[in-house]
């Protein structure tokens, strides 16, 4: 949030009339998944009634900024195939294997994916443009030189510091916990009183 983001009081003043949103290039973003919420797909003609995953995913632009882009996924048979991209996308599938979606890891988690312009139509009946993502690149087929993605399901290594800092990307800190304690138990039968 930035410095001039605030939460408001009911009395503040206020004066954005809003409708100001920034529109990406079409492109290669890497993304941070930051909102999710499960909904229901009323249905249409080309997708019958499915549950449905509200996601709100903020694309780190270099030279715009984070800018937030609503997602929708359709969890139907006919939609599969979308699933197992975007899951593959935040380190959580690998291609033909199957996954158990994991909704609960889903916040936080963070990815690569492609953006394209869209054009549509208003309900207003005025001409629109938005962003919409038209693919997640899988975690584990990033080309070489990508920023790091989430893989730790994949048991890969971390990528070394500073090795992404020259391409501007912030630099992620990795922490793994030892598989076993390092240290001793104590003498006596390691068992200690108190609240666990």
């Amino acid at each position: 949030m930035s410095q001039m983001e605030r939460e408001l009081s009911w009395e503040d003043e206020i004066e954005k009339d809003g409708g100001e949103f920034t529109l990406l290039p079409a492109g290669d973003y890497n993304f941070t998944v930051t909102k999710f919420e499960r909904g229901r797909f009323s249905g249409s003609e080309k997708m019958p009634a499915c549950n449905q995953a509200k996601l709100e995913l903020t694309v780190h632009s270099p030279e715009h900024g984070d800018v937030v882009i609503f997602h929708n996924l359709f969890l139907h048979t006919k939609t599969e195939g979308l699933l197992s991209n975007f899951f593959a996308g935040i380190g959580q599938k690998r291609k033909g294997e199957k996954l158990r979606m994991n909704w609960q890891t889903v916040i936080g988690s963070k990815g690569r994916l492609k953006l394209e312009v869209n054009n549509f139509r208003g309900r207003d009946g005025a001409d629109k443009t938005n962003n919409q993502v038209k693919s997640f690149y899988a975690a584990d087929e990033l080309p070489t030189g990508q920023p790091p993605q989430q893989q730790a399901q994949y048991n890969q290594a971390p990528p070394q510091a500073g090795q992404y800092q020259q391409q501007g990307y912030q630099q992620t800190q990795y922490q793994q916990a030892p598989p076993f304690p390092t240290t001793p138990p104590p003498q006596g039968g390691g068992w200690s009183s108190g609240q666990f």
